[in-house]
């Protein structure tokens, strides 16, 4: 357990590691500080939301309270993981009131830009620690430019329950309070399914259930994985595809305008978006700017599996590896290992946080397309 107080260099000195097998190890996972601060954030009407064929913009919220985060501090490291229909992160006590206003910004915005309820919660690590609960983070680095925070120990998963419990809510922000989403967008095109199905799954470890033997299912799962084209990955190795318009542009508009109008920043994020297209399709260079390889780059940074208390992969999967995937599962769940939530589809689609495309920094998040983890998730509690 975590019993120690330190500042935000603790996150910046924890060791990155390039094998996501050896993830399935808790050994590999560090403590946050007791004096840390979790952020939760879901979507409330999630489910209804993807049944109205909204899961573009529930992805896009999400992304949101990340996005809101990375700028509010300046772009300095802290672990953050992407759930779909929600967000959460950490942060040490010395960001803790600008991490707050971003948050509730964050709530804010949802709610008049597209009417949907974003819970947004805030509770100390020691809060996790007396409940029983420790939050453990490591660093998975998924390519030269980026990594992504892995979490463990159940704490983080405690904070979420408890935030959809309404507990731990922040106060309503200010009036006239805007998030800042700059880099926030979703240009490009769903990726279809190359060999199958695109398969989205959330494994997560029972009460009662052995660490050791949780740790061994996993290395199972991710061993089956692994026979996978590119491990799964489901966007293509010259990166995912464009179109032009693309269908995100709107949405972009509303995470970029700030107080001026939709339609300039629609303008904007089409001609932009154009742009991109031209130089990706021609060839061309400008100003520095290598659009083809930046889109090879988007690939290699895309965040297509995790641990979350748990694991969560959005896999690009032949009908054979699906079977046995389901099998497997199905044998960890009745000897009273996991439970699981699966969703199949045909596509997955990618939201992005870009702070510069001149560096390799930028993040996106890989989700099945009409569905994906909310569907996955709702499955899993529905076998609970």
């Amino acid at each position: 357990m975590a019993n120690r107080v330190s500042d935000q260099s603790f996150y910046v000195d924890l060791p990155k590691h390039a094998d996501f097998t050896t993830l399935s190890d808790d050994a590999n996972f560090q403590s946050l500080p007791q004096d840390w601060w979790i952020g939760t954030s879901d979507i409330k009407g999630s489910t209804k939301a993807v049944q109205d064929g909204l899961y573009k913009t529930v992805n896009m919220v999400a992304a949101a309270v990340i996005s809101a985060q990375i700028n509010a501090h300046g772009g300095a490291p802290f672990p953050f993981i992407f759930g779909g229909d929600g967000a959460s992160f950490a942060v040490p006590p010395a960001w803790k009131a600008r991490a707050c206003s971003a948050l509730t910004a964050v709530r804010h915005w949802a709610r008049e830009e597209f009417g949907m309820d974003l819970r947004v919660g805030m509770v100390s690590v020691s809060d996790a620690l007396s409940a029983g609960f420790d939050v453990k983070v490591a660093r998975f680095q998924v390519s030269d430019g980026v990594d992504y925070a892995m979490f463990a120990g159940g704490g983080l998963s405690w904070a979420e329950a408890q935030m959809k419990a309404g507990r731990h809510s922040l106060p309503e922000a200010s009036a006239g309070a805007k998030p800042d989403l700059t880099g926030l967008s979703c240009r490009w095109s769903h990726m279809p399914s190359k060999h199958g199905v695109i398969l989205s799954i959330v494994a997560m470890q029972q009460e009662d259930a052995p660490l050791q033997r949780f740790a061994e299912l996993m290395s199972q799962i991710l061993a089956l994985t692994s026979r996978l084209d590119a491990n799964g990955h489901p966007s293509a190795k010259e990166g995912p595809g464009i179109k032009w318009p693309p269908a995100g542009a709107t949405l972009e508009a509303h995470a970029q305008r700030g107080t001026g109008g939709l339609g300039k920043a629609r303008r904007k994020a089409l001609f932009e978006s154009l742009l991109a297209w031209v130089l990706i399709k021609t060839g061309i260079k400008l100003g520095g700017f290598d659009a083809r390889r930046y889109r090879r780059v988007v690939g290699d940074n895309a965040d297509f599996r995790k641990f979350e208390d748990g694991l969560k992969m959005t896999l690009d999967c032949d009908r054979e590896t699906e079977a046995q995937l389901r099998a497997l599962l199905a044998q960890g769940e009745e000897e009273g290992i996991i439970k699981y939530g699966l969703h199949a589809q045909s596509e997955a689609m990618m939201t992005c946080i870009v702070p510069s495309i001149l560096e390799d920094n930028h993040v996106h998040f890989v989700d099945g397309a009409s569905g994906g983890y909310t569907a996955a998730a709702m499955a899993l509690k529905d076998s609970a």
